[in-house]
């Protein structure tokens, strides 16, 4: 089943790679639109005056978040998604490339053996990387594939295998409470909103490549969505949640220490 799940996320996280290429690092994006404009004079009262028409730029405030438990889930996630961010924004780029070279071949033994050639490569290539993700990692790249690609995991997979191995893999991944059919709804999903939130701020400070989402979606009603959620939680909402995630931390150190007392 690890295995099966590995192969979901490098398909995911790769796609299609016709020769070899490692996972970009994020690289800043500049912002310098004054050096690209084209300035122009305008005459006022007999001086003239130079204008610069600068790109439009969104200007989003910080949330402010009233429960410290969603605070530090927030900020929990800002580490998963920077770190898969780049997978999803590949995988979008190289599945053009993968459409536009299978259109090409004639005859369907062609296409199966570039497919094959091109899973052999992924796994080789991505696997060890991908092997590293944690289960909340795996789960927001699942939301990002279908993110940048508009499709979600599970189709994307029916395209690149059979629709019965799409089948076999979201039952494996069902398992470890991943599925390959969720999609990306940051304006219903809190967890998502947080996602989108997240991007368009790394984005922004120039610590994220910007990639237009292949799907539609309102910024501005998910953040409504999200204060709605919030002023709706319990008052003791963060006494038992961080007193719960306390008690996952005092069990994960334990189980850590017991198995560091076996390898001893």
């Amino acid at each position: 089943m690890i295995n099966n799940l590995i192969f979901l996320l490098v398909a995911c996280g790769g796609l299609a790679f016709a020769k070899a290429q490692v996972i970009p690092t994020p690289k800043p994006v500049s912002k310098d639109s004054i050096a690209k404009a084209v300035e122009q004079y305008f005459y006022v009262d007999g001086d003239s005056l130079s204008a610069i028409e600068l790109d439009k730029v969104l200007l989003i405030q910080d949330l402010n978040f009233d429960s410290r438990y969603e605070r530090i889930r927030y900020l929990i996630l800002k580490r998963k998604v920077e770190k898969v961010w780049p997978y999803a924004k590949l995988a979008a780029e190289r599945l053009t490339v993968l459409d536009k070279r299978l259109a090409s071949l004639e005859t369907k033994n062609q296409k199966k053996k570039y497919s094959k050639m091109v899973e052999d490569y992924i796994e080789g290539e991505f696997k060890g990387e991908l092997k590293k993700l944690s289960k909340t990692e795996g789960q927001i790249l699942i939301k990002l594939i279908h993110r940048q690609t508009g499709n979600t995991a599970y189709d994307l997979l029916k395209r690149l295998r059979s629709g019965w191995s799409a089948f076999w893999f979201d039952k494996t991944a069902s398992v470890f409470d991943m599925s390959l059919k969720e999609e990306y709804r940051p304006e219903t999903v809190v967890d998502d909103f947080y996602v989108e939130d997240i991007l368009m701020n790394s984005i922004t400070d120039d610590k994220l490549e910007d990639q237009k989402p292949a799907i539609e979606f309102d910024y501005f009603a998910a953040r409504a969505h999200w204060k709605s959620y919030e002023r709706e939680l319990p008052a003791n909402y963060d006494s038992i949640q961080l007193a719960a995630r306390a008690k996952r931390i005092q069990e994960y150190n334990v189980k850590k220490a017991r198995k560091a007392r076996r390898n001893n």
